[in-house]
């Protein structure tokens, strides 16, 4: 029969291993727990840059934005890519689509006399409006979706008509992994600048119920896109943004039309010269400027 003094120490030595076991679950359960973290963190900060990245600053407060609070930031942080992003969802009429259209006066004045466009009940015919933009690095053709966003073509069309696009530049490219868009329509080229009203989101916002946790979620805007640059709900003014790579973007800003192959070409040429101080976000290196803007 064991001693006690060999029983002793076979208990020792039991107690040691069921430490040692413990300890060892305990780090790998510390290093899962960072892990998870880490993860988290990532498509937290994914979703918050997503979210940020495409605004104006029509309102003048300074806040870090894209497209969200009241301005924009001047640079967007190239992260991992949002994952899983869905397609925009599919368009169904909401009640009384075009029937009440305000633009009402924003914070600031305009940057550029204007008049602002009519209100109330605009029409949704013809569902689609041909316009032509003219750069000096190649023409872009629009085709304007009425029939979906009519308050923000029936804006887009007025200024466009005022001549308030012409001579203005394209003061944003953004190149990061999960965003590739040119964003123009302030005559200040500051990201600043807007027509001195304000105007409500429309497709694809308004396929979601106002607080619907998924207007948070990222969406893939597709390549050919043409929608509207804003600074929170609300706050639509004059600044665009021309979708050349297919774009992950939470399900907040307006699409109000398509881009053709040419203008597709063109945006191509302008992306791929980059950003001017080599950065994923800032002023185009291949300056561009809109020389005309007008409605076919």
């Amino acid at each position: 029969m064991p001693t006690n003094e060999q029983r002793r120490a076979s208990a020792k030595r039991k107690l040691e291993r069921q430490l040692e076991n413990r300890g060892e679950r305990d780090r790998k359960r510390r290093r899962l727990t960072i892990i998870g973290s880490a993860a988290g963190a990532v498509l937290v900060i994914a979703a918050v840059v997503a979210t940020i990245v495409l605004t104006n600053r029509d309102s003048g407060t300074q806040t870090a934005s894209a497209s969200t609070t009241t301005t924009e930031t001047s640079s967007a942080l190239d992260v991992p890519a949002a994952a899983a992003a869905g397609a925009l969802p599919e368009f169904v009429a909401p009640e009384g689509l075009g029937s009440n259209c305000e633009y009402p006066k924003s914070a600031d004045p305009a940057s550029k006399p204007n008049n602002a466009p009519r209100t109330g009940e605009v029409p949704t015919e013809p569902a689609l409006v041909s316009a032509s933009m003219e750069t000096d690095q190649g023409n872009i053709g629009l085709q304007l979706d009425n029939g979906k966003s009519p308050c923000t073509v029936n804006s887009f069309a007025s200024l466009a008509q005022q001549g308030y696009f012409n001579g203005t530049p394209c003061h944003r490219l953004t190149t990061s992994d999960s965003l590739g868009v040119l964003q123009c329509g302030d005559p200040t080229g500051e990201g600043t600048g807007g027509p001195g009203y304000q105007f409500a989101n429309e497709y694809p916002t308004d396929q979601f119920q106002p607080d619907d946790p998924k207007l948070g979620e990222p969406v893939v805007y597709p390549r050919g896109t043409l929608a509207m640059a804003n600074a929170g709900p609300g706050t639509n003014g004059s600044q665009f943004f021309l979708v050349y790579k297919d774009s992950q973007l939470p399900p907040q800003y307006t699409v109000f039309g398509t881009i053709d192959e040419t203008g597709l070409a063109t945006l191509d040429k302008i992306a791929n010269e980059g950003v001017a101080d080599g950065g994923p976000d800032g002023a185009p290196k291949l300056a561009t400027t809109i020389k005309k803007l007008q409605l076919d």
